[in-house]
Protein backbone atom coordinates (compact mmCIF):
# COMPACT_ATOMS: atom_id res chain seq x y z
CA UNK A 1 0.00 0.00 0.00
CA UNK A 2 1.64 3.40 -0.88
CA UNK A 3 0.30 7.07 -0.83
CA UNK A 4 0.56 6.33 -4.96
CA UNK A 5 1.02 4.08 -7.91
CA UNK A 6 2.83 5.10 -10.78
CA UNK A 7 0.88 3.17 -13.16
CA UNK A 8 -2.77 3.13 -11.25
CA UNK A 9 -5.20 4.63 -13.72
CA UNK A 10 -6.98 6.69 -10.91
CA UNK A 11 -2.97 7.64 -9.29
CA UNK A 12 -2.96 9.03 -12.48
CA UNK A 13 -6.48 11.09 -12.60
CA UNK A 14 -5.05 11.95 -9.33
CA UNK A 15 -2.47 13.73 -10.31
CA UNK A 16 -4.02 15.20 -13.15
CA UNK A 17 -2.27 12.91 -16.01
CA UNK A 18 -5.18 12.06 -17.21
CA UNK A 19 -8.64 14.19 -17.45
CA UNK A 20 -11.78 13.68 -15.57
CA UNK A 21 -15.31 15.03 -14.98
CA UNK A 22 -14.91 16.18 -11.58
CA UNK A 23 -17.97 16.18 -9.50
CA UNK A 24 -16.49 16.79 -6.11
CA UNK A 25 -13.64 16.70 -4.26
CA UNK A 26 -11.92 16.76 -0.12
CA UNK A 27 -8.85 16.64 1.15
CA UNK A 28 -8.99 12.86 1.26
CA UNK A 29 -11.26 12.03 -1.64
CA UNK A 30 -12.10 13.02 -5.50
CA UNK A 31 -15.64 12.32 -7.02
CA UNK A 32 -15.89 11.62 -10.35
CA UNK A 33 -18.29 10.91 -13.58
CA UNK A 34 -17.88 6.69 -14.54
CA UNK A 35 -16.57 7.02 -18.11
CA UNK A 36 -18.68 3.78 -18.70
CA UNK A 37 -22.14 4.88 -16.84
CA UNK A 38 -24.33 2.17 -15.73
CA UNK A 39 -27.17 4.18 -14.82
CA UNK A 40 -27.76 8.09 -15.13
CA UNK A 41 -25.90 9.29 -12.47
CA UNK A 42 -22.39 7.17 -12.15
CA UNK A 43 -19.84 8.46 -10.01
CA UNK A 44 -16.93 7.10 -8.54
CA UNK A 45 -15.61 8.11 -5.39
CA UNK A 46 -12.08 7.53 -5.04
CA UNK A 47 -9.39 8.11 -2.06
CA UNK A 48 -6.29 10.03 -3.07
CA UNK A 49 -4.51 7.50 -0.64
CA UNK A 50 -4.00 4.54 -2.92
CA UNK A 51 -4.67 1.13 -2.08
CA UNK A 52 -5.64 -1.77 -4.02
CA UNK A 53 -8.97 -3.11 -2.22
CA UNK A 54 -10.91 -2.41 0.43
CA UNK A 55 -8.82 -4.93 2.52
CA UNK A 56 -5.46 -3.15 1.88
CA UNK A 57 -7.51 0.35 2.65
CA UNK A 58 -8.40 -0.34 5.86
CA UNK A 59 -5.54 -1.91 7.08
CA UNK A 60 -3.73 1.63 6.62
CA UNK A 61 -3.49 4.52 9.94
CA UNK A 62 -6.98 6.63 9.93
CA UNK A 63 -8.78 3.84 7.70
CA UNK A 64 -11.86 4.46 9.03
CA UNK A 65 -12.03 8.05 9.38
CA UNK A 66 -10.80 7.97 5.34
CA UNK A 67 -13.76 5.77 4.51
CA UNK A 68 -15.90 8.02 6.48
CA UNK A 69 -15.21 10.29 4.53
CA UNK A 70 -15.52 8.51 0.88
CA UNK A 71 -19.38 7.88 2.11
CA UNK A 72 -19.52 11.81 3.07
CA UNK A 73 -19.01 12.42 -0.26
CA UNK A 74 -20.95 10.23 -2.11
CA UNK A 75 -23.78 11.45 -0.14
CA UNK A 76 -22.95 14.91 -0.31
CA UNK A 77 -23.36 14.42 -4.16
CA UNK A 78 -26.60 12.23 -3.74
CA UNK A 79 -27.94 15.78 -2.10
CA UNK A 80 -26.68 18.11 -4.47
CA UNK A 81 -28.38 16.03 -7.64
CA UNK A 82 -31.44 15.34 -5.13
CA UNK A 83 -31.61 11.87 -5.58
CA UNK A 84 -31.22 11.39 -1.30
CA UNK A 85 -34.83 11.19 -1.02
CA UNK A 86 -35.38 8.75 -4.45
CA UNK A 87 -32.86 6.36 -3.84
CA UNK A 88 -29.39 5.05 -4.87
CA UNK A 89 -27.20 2.80 -4.81
CA UNK A 90 -23.38 2.49 -3.35
CA UNK A 91 -20.98 -0.11 -4.27
CA UNK A 92 -17.73 -1.57 -3.51
CA UNK A 93 -16.14 -4.39 -5.68
CA UNK A 94 -13.59 -6.23 -4.48
CA UNK A 95 -11.46 -8.40 -6.67
CA UNK A 96 -12.59 -10.44 -10.06
CA UNK A 97 -15.08 -12.10 -8.59
CA UNK A 98 -16.37 -8.86 -7.12
CA UNK A 99 -16.22 -6.85 -10.28
CA UNK A 100 -13.05 -4.75 -9.52
CA UNK A 101 -11.68 -3.48 -12.91
CA UNK A 102 -9.66 -0.56 -11.29
CA UNK A 103 -6.67 -1.82 -8.47
CA UNK A 104 -7.58 0.92 -6.58
CA UNK A 105 -9.95 1.24 -4.02
CA UNK A 106 -13.22 3.45 -4.77
CA UNK A 107 -17.31 3.68 -4.13
CA UNK A 108 -19.63 3.73 -7.04
CA UNK A 109 -22.51 6.12 -7.05
CA UNK A 110 -25.23 4.77 -9.18
CA UNK A 111 -28.72 6.66 -9.33
CA UNK A 112 -31.56 7.84 -11.57
CA UNK A 113 -32.86 4.71 -13.07
CA UNK A 114 -34.24 1.53 -10.44
CA UNK A 115 -32.04 -0.64 -9.21
CA UNK A 116 -32.81 -4.20 -9.59
CA UNK A 117 -30.98 -7.33 -8.12
CA UNK A 118 -28.25 -8.59 -9.50
CA UNK A 119 -26.99 -4.82 -9.80
CA UNK A 120 -26.47 -3.79 -13.51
Amino acid sequence: MTASSADCLFCRILRGEIPATVLGRSDRTLVIADITPQAPLHALVIPRRHAEDIGAFMAGKDAEAEFADLVAQALALAKEKQIDRTGYRLVVNTGSDGGQTVGHLHIHLLAGRPMGWPPG
